[in-house]
């Protein structure tokens, strides 16, 4: 079993007992909540400049060990500090030491500290409850797999996120994922440039890819982003964002390697 549909099996399984119908009329309680409130789209879109996506992340099944990371919010303190455009907060407990706490805990500090920097909830989502929990927990996008989901799947989590006023970010590794993506009409699209099924990283993914995404959609580079330079790779290659955990997370001075980004 390749380690993504590991993960996934996993996944359906931790979820199994909270799963249940999820009504509409829930959804669109959060889409009146969220009203007026900065969309993930939104602070990725019309900036001249390259977007900075800042993940939160204690390990992962390629990297390891990260960091600790004992209060998700002080790391949420220093991307907003460093002017990143949005922050992804890892969920999954199991494989990368996530916590659905952890999403509350960063929401709660940007909104404490009069911010509006929107939050993807970064997860492996399988059923519409997940949805739910991130609108509950202050997220503002959600993250669908495209590699790891059945048709009937993905359009279960884009309709409740768009009924439910989230944005969602649909990741591909692949162009056979780039044109099944497209039939679902995607505002975004996050090319991974590591393969899932063995977490490995090649920035050519990117390369390859994002020149064949529609100009109207947001295309997001995310992975193996390690220097300035991967990143001005993959903004030749007409990315608009990046997502970034690792490098951030290890740097002394992310401020200053947010500001160089930006500078690209």
């Amino acid at each position: 079993m390749d380690k993504l549909a590991e993960i996934m099996a996993w996944k359906r399984q931790e979820i199994k007992d909270r799963i249940r119908p999820v009504r509409e009329q829930e959804l669109l309680h959060f889409n009146k909540l969220n009203q007026g409130r900065r969309t993930f789209i939104e602070s990725l879109k019309g900036n001249k400049k390259l977007s900075i996506i800042g993940e939160i992340k204690r390990k992962s099944p390629s990297a390891g060990e990260i960091a600790e990371l004992a209060d998700s919010s002080d790391q949420a303190r220093r991307y907003i500090n460093a002017d990143v455009d949005a922050i992804s907060v890892l969920t999954d407990e199991k494989y990368f030491s996530g916590r659905i706490s952890d999403l509350w805990d960063v929401t709660d500090f940007i909104r404490d500290h009069d911010r509006n920097t929107p939050c993807l909830r970064k997860d492996f989502m399988v059923h519409p409850v997940q949805v739910l929990e991130a609108c509950e927990a202050g997220a503002r996008a959600i993250l669908i797999i495209v590699r790891a989901l059945e048709n009937d799947e993905i359009k279960q989590l884009y309709d409740a996120a768009n009924l439910a006023g989230l944005d969602s970010l649909f990741e591909i590794h692949e162009l056979a994922e780039l044109e099944r993506t497209l039939n679902f009409n995607p505002k975004i699209i996050g090319v991974n440039n590591r393969d899932l099924t063995r977490f490995v990283t090649d920035l050519q993914i990117s390369c390859d890819l994002i020149p064949q995404i529609p100009d109207n959609i947001v295309s997001i580079s995310e992975s193996g982003i390690h220097e300035i330079n991967d990143a001005a790779l993959v903004k030749e290659a007409g990315a608009q964002a990046v997502l970034i955990g690792e490098a951030l997370i290890r740097s002394e001075d992310p401020e200053s390697f947010i500001q160089a980004l930006h500078d690209l």
